[in-house]
């Protein structure tokens, strides 16, 4: 299933880990292990350094293996959610259709 996770990451920890030259490998280690599709980088709006990491999970029990090296690397802010790209959501046009025929009256 595709899913999108978003991590921000702390001004303190990614300060601590800008200054001893980790913050850079740490995080090229963990998407190297994710293997993303798609992998954007910003300041969010609290001005944190954060991501939005597009990539493929086989099965829930990955979750622990996605988000702890998040946490435990920057004490991280982390959301995971499944996400559709513009094919996915053309596949799934006939069971809207379906849904708003059943519910939306």
């Amino acid at each position: 299933m595709r899913m999108l996770v978003r991590v921000s990451i702390p001004v303190e920890a990614g300060n601590e880990a800008a200054k001893n030259g980790t913050l850079g490998s740490t995080v090229e280690r963990i998407l190297g292990d994710l293997k993303p599709e798609a992998a954007y980088f910003f300041a969010d709006d609290d001005g944190q350094r954060s991501c939005s990491i597009v990539f493929d999970m086989k099965d829930t029990s990955q979750i622990p293996a996605i988000v702890e090296p998040w946490f435990l690397a920057f004490k991280a802010k982390v959301s995971l959610r499944p996400v559709m790209n513009p094919q996915d959501l053309a596949t799934a046009g006939p069971s809207i259709g379906k849904a708003a025929q059943q519910y939306g009256k």
